[in-house]
């Protein structure tokens, strides 16, 4: 249980705002679209994401077990913010 909450928290926050819920939201509030259709819809699409992730995740657990897999993805995520960071102050 304690692995579902972790991993439910996780991937519920860093949706929160992001472009894929931003989506939803505009399909959603065209009129003439069903709202049921649009839920259904964008649930499929972050539930075959996520399959995908979990594939991909087994493969790089069972190929790559050598390498220390979490500091390549904090060191990636930290890369990703330096470089937004980076764009910017080039902007400003």
């Amino acid at each position: 249980m304690a692995t579902f909450l972790t991993v439910f928290l996780a991937v519920f926050l860093a949706e929160i705002g992001d472009k894929t819920q931003l989506a939803t939201a505009l399909f959603a509030s065209d009129g003439d679209r069903n709202p049921w259709l649009v839920f259904i819809a964008s649930s499929s699409a972050l539930i075959a994401s996520s399959a995908m992730a979990v594939g991909l995740g087994l493969l790089a657990e069972r190929y790559l077990a050598l390498l220390p897999l979490k500091l390549i993805a904090g060191l990636g995520f930290v890369a990703i913010g330096v470089l937004m960071t980076a764009s910017h102050f080039r902007a400003a």
